[in-house]
């Protein structure tokens, strides 16, 4: 309940913070939503009114209704996001890990996007007042102290941001609301008469989707950072965001139809409501508006990772926890990453209006693969089977439709979407396809079996003492078992005498702050095995843990960690610690079908550019021992060899 409280609570910061991180990228559509639904066609009532209506009815269904609504209720521990509500229903479905990967990579592919085309819409703003500017150096430049920022935590990005688009949306409705008096008739296209007549018998109306859907593009980060902000935060903050929206939309509309009959030409419709002295101030206020913009897909990109991880979508790598605010992460890998991407895309494109056709299509597959992970949440939740078919099917039709429309885009750069959606959904599988194999293939054994084998050995003074405190990382999650290669690390390999062995395991829970452990005492003073339950949220520091344990255990007189030498012991020397982690490596007696070759050579690849194992655990690397073991997964069977006589 405590949980529940603090994530629907509201204060004056969280409103601020999630004003700065989350709404950058819908907040800025007003600023070409309306050019491009309108574009090199004459302005009439049909197109204005049914383009202004189809915006109203998207943010009202997808944004208000799917995600405020409905959606934001789907949290795990707190987390949102595509992946966070794969966890919720992963256990029910095994199929559902196919929409989780297409929507985590494409919601990923988006974020690579969504930065370019909001710094470049801004600072090609700067061309009414300078026409021959370079905008592409000042572009890069700006991404790169936004990336540079993001070190610091969202949560500073946050306080920076927030005030200012607090001032972007007041200006927003301003200057929506000086229009609209003018033209108070455009109101009628609140009726969805109008968006139908637009969609059904409009020459083309129905691929003007494409641009209509740009008006929704930052929708899924209302829930992929429901863990900076909060639920509470997010849909009070929405409710003056959407007024805000919907006023200069009705607002440019007003102005379109006070030119009924021309051509809209070079002229943005939303500059167009200036009065000419702010349209200086009005520019500069844009330009740091979409500037935010790309932090709602930064910040959710960050989100994403780190469930990823904890799912085994993602190669394990180093995050960091800037803050003690719930939610904060940065990732210096996905950092370098998006920045990389973002500068590859604007050096591509090099203008916003040719990144428009790469935009939008990513997101559209995302939301898709949220409508069906939400339709089983619910399914599974006990929803009324009505309830559920009926979400089902208005926003898999909804989406589909504006799937369609984005689809005209492909030719034109929406490759580059697809492109980096495969990229990086192959990292996903191939990470969870591979983990799947070692864990099929692995073999563990009841560690009561080698209770007195490995009391023997302790004592067998004929073996060189390899260290008094022997501790292996174990994958067995069974307090029973451990791995076969570990028993043979310790008797076939080089045999370790020690006097206690240590096994430690760690579940990664799904709860966030979770700092658990429990002991198992296979052997007094001889076998213990140790759990860590430790929450996503925290990192793997095993090596302070287990001092921490072994400080309990002793205090309770549980064990002796004096060292066992007779000369030391009388001192009261503790003995010495050695960690040992079995790194895994593709055997070369493998005998694999292709695909599987092809899936198991490329995570290993992969594996050697991420974090260390003794890094992950947080090891200290003096006391750290890495042995590479062998990955046989299917050895090779009817070796053609035959003995021939030995010729005297």
């Amino acid at each position: 309940m405590d949980q529940k409280s603090n994530l629907d609570k509201v204060t004056a910061a969280g409103l601020l913070v999630a004003m700065g991180i989350i709404y950058g990228d819908i907040g800025t559509s007003p600023l070409y939503v309306m050019k491009a639904i309108v574009g090199d066609r004459p302005i009439t009532e049909d197109i204005v009114l049914g383009g202004v209506s189809c915006v109203f009815w998207t943010l009202t269904l997808i944004t208000t209704i799917k995600y405020v609504i409905l959606i934001l209720k789907a949290d795990n521990n707190g987390e949102g996001g595509t992946l966070a509500l794969f966890a919720l229903v992963r256990r029910h479905a095994k199929w559902l890990t196919v929409p989780t990967m297409i929507g985590g990579a494409a919601l990923l592919a988006d974020g690579i996007i969504a930065p370019p085309i909001s710094v470049s819409s801004a600072i090609e703003g700067l061309e009414i007042l300078y026409p021959d500017i370079q905008t592409i150096p000042i572009v890069i430049t700006i991404l790169t102290i936004l990336f540079v920022v993001q070190i610091f935590g969202t949560k500073v990005v946050g306080y920076a941001f927030g005030p200012i688009m607090a001032v972007w949306f007041s200006m927003l409705a301003i200057l929506g609301v000086s229009m609209i008096v003018q033209y108070p008739m455009v109101l009628k296209a609140l009726n969805p008469y109008y968006a139908f007549n637009l969609l059904a018998n409009y020459p083309g109306g129905f691929y003007l989707l494409g641009a209509v859907f740009l008006c929704t593009t930052g929708a899924e980060a209302l829930y992929s950072d429901l863990g900076h902000c909060g639920r509470g935060n997010i849909r009070i903050s929405w409710i003056y965001v959407k007024t805000c929206l919907i006023l200069n939309y009705f607002g440019q509309a007003a102005w379109l139809m006070l030119h009924e009959g021309q051509m809209l030409g070079d002229k943005k419709p939303f500059f167009q409501l200036m009065p000419e002295w702010f349209i200086l101030p009005g520019i500069a206020i844009a330009t740091m508006a979409t500037i935010i913009a790309s932090q709602a897909m930064i910040s959710g990109s960050f989100s994403l990772i780190s469930a990823a991880i904890r799912l085994n979508f993602w190669p394990k790598v180093k995050i960091h926890y800037p803050s003690n605010e719930r939610g904060q992460l940065y990732i210096p890998s996905v950092n370098v990453l998006l920045y990389l991407g973002c500068i590859a895309v604007v050096l591509y494109f090099r203008r916003s209006e040719n990144m428009e056709a790469a935009y939008g299509l990513a997101i559209t597959v995302t939301m898709l693969m949220d409508t069906i992970l939400m339709s089983y949440f619910l399914y599974t939740h006990r929803s009324k089977k009505r309830f559920v078919f009926t979400f089902l099917t208005i926003f898999l039709l909804i989406e589909f439709a504006f799937l369609f429309a984005n689809l005209e885009k492909f030719p034109h750069g929406g490759w580059v979407s697809l492109l980096i959606c495969i990229a990086l959904g192959s990292v996903m599988y191939i990470w969870l396809k591979a983990s799947e194999i070692k864990l099929r293939l692995t073999e563990f054994e009841k560690l009561d079996k080698y209770l007195e084998s490995l009391k023997e050995l302790s004592k067998d003074i004929t073996v060189p003492k390899y260290t008094t405190h022997l501790i292996f990382m174990s994958n067995a999650s069974r307090e029973s078992e451990i791995e076969s290669k570990i028993i043979y690390s310790i008797f076939q390999k080089r045999p370790k005498r020690a006097d206690v062995y240590w096994f430690v395991h760690v579940d990664t829970t799904d709860e966030p702050n979770t700092l658990e452990y429990k002991v198992k005492h296979c052997a007094q003073d001889d076998v213990y095995k140790i759990t860590f339950r430790l929450g996503f949220r925290q990192p793997h520091k095993i090596h302070l843990y287990f001092r921490h344990v072994l400080e309990e255990m002793v205090r309770n007189a549980q064990v002796d960690i004096r060292s066992r030498y007779e000369s030391l012991n009388k001192h009261n020397v503790i003995g010495d610690f050695r960690f040992v982690v079995l790194k895994k490596f593709l055997a070369s007696e493998n005998d694999l079908p292709f695909w599987e070759n092809v899936v198991m050579k490329s995570y290993f690849f992969v594996k050697q550019f991420t974090m260390s194992e003794e890094t992950w655990f947080g090891l200290d690397s003096s006391a750290v021992k890495v042995e590479h073991v062998p990955l046989v997964i299917r050895p090779v069977e009817n070796v053609p060899l035959k003995e021939i006589p030995w010729d005297e």
